[in-house]
């Protein structure tokens, strides 16, 4: 069978290929300390549960419509437009398998073949993927270190902005550096898009995960909610990776597009989950806050365990499940001059499993600096201090 030349371009998510390599060291009998992948290992809460099983014993088994059924898309648009304080109503919504469609489905709906699209790099590397194997030219933009984690490099974004330039794709409450834009970089991020007429998607998949602040949404100021599509997903609020639910909110005449792609793709998103959403997002908002409790303790006791090693100094993100500490120090005290090399020793040395920027997009021209992510949404604070003083020892030899 020969296949398309175009899949030259299609990229992964490589942060499995790390879960992988942890899953074989941990087959020869070793203790595994995840932190490489953005998994919850904590349950779904009981309500959702029973409301899935609930919905399967009435008979929500077979198809339903391709944009979601009414329900969900009611309440998702209460949902989400009470938070960010607009109006939407289920026009405005298209219910997908997960959140990670939204991206392919935006771009195919916004891009053409040779238009450009600006997305953040170091980030989730699905948006490079798919710009580039449905024909895009992908341009990365960064962000800027700080005492308090990372700003965006806006004074790079308006360089980067072309006449070719058709989106933007942006991810406040940044996967992999947790990065939070205050509101005057918002705004000016904002004014770049109307000023340069980008269509925008905003992946707000962290949104609910806050540990301190209220959260903010692009969408919310003056002229965005016309040129932004929403990425939406349950996956962490409600602790259901697996589940697959998520999505899109935006101009009714982009999402009709986004569900038209649906029905020619899976047809519909799985209705007794559809079913069970409704009473998540509609029902006991115990769990979540449960969900956020136990987040946040596995958040200080990483923050302290990284602190604690020569060499690292990391502040504690407000928002989301990583940390992206640099980790420069480290590498020229051990000698490496790929970070992947340390990532790589250090699963063999400390049973600790992360990832490096390297999982997050390819590295722009005159990048500097060396980070590793950790995820702690997958370990428990037992095993997250016990994998830090592993980590600690071998860092510092």
């Amino acid at each position: 069978m020969k296949l398309a030349k175009q899949l030259d371009y299609l990229g992964t998510e490589t942060a499995f290929a790390v879960s992988a390599a942890a899953a074989a060291w941990g087959a020869k009998g070793n203790k595994i300390y995840p932190f490489h992948l953005g998994d919850i290992n904590l349950p779904t809460p009981v309500y959702i549960v029973e409301a899935m099983q609930k919905a399967i014993g009435d008979g929500f088994t077979g198809y339903c419509p391709g944009p979601g059924i009414p329900e969900l898309r009611d309440a998702i648009a209460r949902d989400v437009g009470t938070k960010r304080g607009l109006q939407y109503n289920s026009d405005n919504v298209s219910i997908q398998p997960g959140g990670k469609p939204v991206i392919a489905k935006f771009i195919a709906t916004i891009m053409n073949p040779g238009d450009e699209v600006l997305y953040p790099n170091p980030g989730y590397p699905i948006y490079e993927s798919q710009i580039e194997y449905q024909g895009g030219v992908a341009i990365p933009y960064g962000y800027i270190e700080t005492n308090n984690g990372f700003n965006l490099d806006i004074e790079a974004i308006k360089k980067a902005i072309t006449p070719r330039t058709r989106a933007l794709i942006y991810n406040n409450f940044q996967n992999p550096n947790s990065a939070v834009s205050s509101p005057q970089e918002m705004e000016e991020l904002a004014e770049l898009c109307i000023k340069n007429d980008l269509s925008v998607l905003s992946d707000e998949a962290y949104f609910e995960i806050q540990y301190s602040d209220t959260p903010k949404s692009i969408v919310s100021l003056p002229g965005m909610q016309e040129r932004t599509i929403i990425l939406y997903t349950c996956s962490k609020r409600f602790a259901m990776t697996g589940w697959r639910l998520g999505a899109a909110i935006g101009p009714k005449p982009a999402i009709d597009i986004i569900s038209k792609f649906n029905t020619n793709i899976e047809s519909c998103t799985t209705h007794f989950i559809q079913r069970s959403m409704v009473e998540a997002i509609e029902g006991n908002a115990e769990g979540p806050e449960d969900i956020l409790s136990e987040l946040r303790k596995r958040r200080d006791a990483a923050v302290k365990g990284l602190n604690a090693i020569n060499g690292i100094s990391i502040a504690a993100p407000t928002s989301t499940f990583y940390l992206f500490p640099n980790v420069s120090a480290i590498m020229e005290r051990k000698g490496f001059t790929d970070v992947n090399q340390l990532m790589d020793e250090a699963l063999t040395e400390t049973s600790v499993s992360f990832c490096t920027r390297k999982h997050f997009g390819r590295s722009r021209e005159n990048e500097i600096g060396n980070y590793l992510r950790f995820a702690y949404s997958g370990i428990d604070v037992d095993d997250i201090n016990e994998g830090m003083e592993k980590l600690k020892l071998y860092f510092e030899k």
